[in-house]
């Protein structure tokens, strides 16, 4: 069960996804579910997550839970974050992406 605003995923860019679910799988006997040929999400590792071939700079993308979705964009915005990704859709529920003053991305989806 997802809790409002707490951490729920967090997200790996891959460049050579085939190479690091290899990587995963041999090193900590790691699975993945594959959603298309550019994204695998997490399976058996402990946390919910996924590498996305098509992410950016190689730095984690920590993802929040939202009951609101709307509601919590504008409160990042209020708050001065910056958004790099307005709501879209994907597999499963809805995103945005944002930045802190620090410049660190985040995302913030629900499955509302």
């Amino acid at each position: 069960m997802s809790t409002h605003h707490k951490i729920d995923y967090i997200e790996w860019p891959a460049g050579d996804l085939p190479a690091t679910k290899s990587f995963y799988q041999k090193a900590f006997g790691w699975s993945f579910i594959d959603y298309g040929p550019s994204y695998g999400a997490l399976s058996e590792a402990g946390i919910d997550g996924g590498f996305d071939a098509d992410g950016g700079p190689a730095k984690p993308l920590v993802i929040l839970y939202s009951d609101n979705l709307e509601q919590s964009r504008d409160e990042v915005v209020a708050a001065g974050g910056g958004l790099t990704k307005d709501i879209f859709d994907f597999p499963g529920g809805r995103r945005f992406q944002f930045t802190d003053p620090s410049g660190n991305e985040l995302g913030v989806w629900s499955d509302k």
